[in-house]
């Protein structure tokens, strides 16, 4: 059926809103579990009556939209969010630099998408998964400004031979995320004879989180930038902007000149600092539209007077059991890294014998940063496979007598076993425990990046 206006398509496409997959598939197709893809599929042949393609141009070609399916989930504290990203069109490398972001490929298909999304339920067969809202997506003005980077940062990583060191935490919305995991995944780019992961345009999972929670939650989320900043400063830029002034003032002097108050020892630190600074006070990180949509994560660095970080900087728990199961792509360590961006907000220390008694901390600046993807590929990975081998061989853990306590020692990797990341304690205490996959506990343990690591990251914060 040709469907001749989007308010046609729209009204169509809201009439799925209810259903189950079950309800609406003719084919039998969804009784396929294994099948990846196939509930568009339902979608395009059962609903709206076309046949299956995969034609270059967008699937409502006559009105140049793109028809999207995609789940979300419902978080343990209630709310939902976007289940994975929104693979686009693969990424032709030879053809993709040919063009200029208006004419690329990811623009004459995706421009405007139908985004159909259901609700995935752990446990639920696919025939039972319901379709909850229908959105014609156009972008923004203010996102399309920060896509457009997105894109060029993409397509002069293609045009410098780097094709093979493309990362999704390179860029903030749209990313170059990978299409495959072997080696018949490999494609040749136009300027390097090193063949290159085959990758495909996607909108992150954090963009589609940020337009769920503001198309089906309703949220209310802050903006920081403004589409007339965008066209001139990439969000970087704009950060360093706002941040810049305070540079070399006291966490003291800061909150004086803006009237705030700060208790720099309290857990909403970070929190309180960031928003006042965008001229946002009060709202929360993660109500912040543009962070939220970029997976931009958060970082306080305290340096000590000689410019080495005060302490290691600490992420997630272990939960060892997910480690001995998981292959290292679906691994928390390798999508972590892969996808994401942290800003560093770096303070220091500075020893003054009569102006600073306290020891007070001092603005140095931020620092936006993803882990290289040389980096992940190589010693994140065979770290991971390191510990991976530990734990399948039995974590060695060995009672020792320290003073009038007794503390069990193990012998996964310390601080400077690849002068990148190390395991250590994160509990409460040493009673503070977790299962291995033996059966055995262990106090819980935590991933953590070297403090001397974090020192050569923030080493130039001037650096974009």
């Amino acid at each position: 059926m040709l469907y001749k206006t989007q308010e046609e398509l729209l009204t169509k496409a809201k009439m799925a809103e209810g259903k189950t997959f079950g309800e609406i598939d003719q084919t039998g197709r969804v009784q396929n579990e294994r099948a990846k893809g196939h509930l568009g599929q339902v979608i395009e042949e059962s609903f709206f009556g076309y046949e299956i393609n995969s034609e270059k141009e967008a699937d409502f070609s006559n009105l140049g939209i793109e028809l999207k399916v995609t789940p979300i989930k419902e978080n343990k504290n209630g709310t939902l969010s976007a289940k994975e990203r929104l693979v686009l069109n693969i990424i032709n490398y030879h053809e993709e630099v040919e063009h200029e972001f208006q004419t690329s490929s990811f623009w004459q298909k995706n421009e405007k998408i139908l985004l159909m999304f259901y609700l995935w339920k752990k446990g639920f067969k696919r025939a039972d998964y319901k379709l909850i809202k229908s959105h014609l997506h156009t972008y923004p003005v203010e996102d399309l400004a920060i896509i457009e980077q997105d894109w060029k940062v993409i397509v002069d990583k293609i045009k410098q031979g780097r094709a093979h060191e493309l990362s999704e935490a390179d860029t903030n919305y749209l990313a170059a995320c990978t299409k495959g995991a072997s080696k018949n995944s490999l494609r040749t780019q136009p300027y390097s004879d090193e063949m290159a992961m085959q990758r495909a345009f996607s909108l992150k999972q954090s963009y589609m989180t940020a337009l769920v929670r503001k198309l089906i939650q309703k949220e209310d989320l802050k903006r920081f930038t403004t589409n007339k900043e965008l066209e001139h400063k990439s969000l970087i830029g704009l950060l360093e902007d706002k941040f810049s002034p305070y540079k070399g003032m006291s966490i003291e002097e800061i909150a004086q000149k803006e009237n705030y108050k700060i208790n720099s020892n309290s857990k909403n630190f970070l929190q309180q600092f960031i928003s006042s600074l965008l001229g946002i006070q009060g709202t929360k990180l993660n109500q912040i539209e543009e962070f939220a949509k970029a997976n931009i994560q958060f970082k306080t660095v305290r340096l000590e007077p000689n410019g080495i970080p005060r302490e290691h900087m600490s992420f997630k728990n272990i939960n060892f059991i997910e480690w001995e199961k998981e292959d290292w792509d679906e691994s928390w360590i390798s999508k972590y890294f892969e996808e994401t961006k942290l800003l560093f907000v770096v303070f220091q220390y500075i020893e003054r014998k009569n102006d600073n008694p306290n020891r007070q901390l001092y603005f140095r600046g931020i620092k936006l940063w993803n882990m290289p993807k040389k980096t992940i590929d190589e010693p994140l990975k065979d770290f991971w496979l390191h510990v991976k081998t530990l734990i399948n061989k039995g974590i060695e853990l060995t009672p020792v007598q320290q003073k009038n306590r007794v503390i069990v020692k193990n012998n996964l990797p310390k601080p400077g076993f690849n002068s990148i990341c190390h395991i250590r304690p994160k509990g409460r205490d040493g009673k503070d425990k977790i299962a291995l996959p033996d059966g055995r506990m262990i106090a819980k343990q935590g991933f953590w990046l070297d403090k001397k690591y974090i020192q050569q990251i923030i080493s130039n914060l001037n650096e974009v």
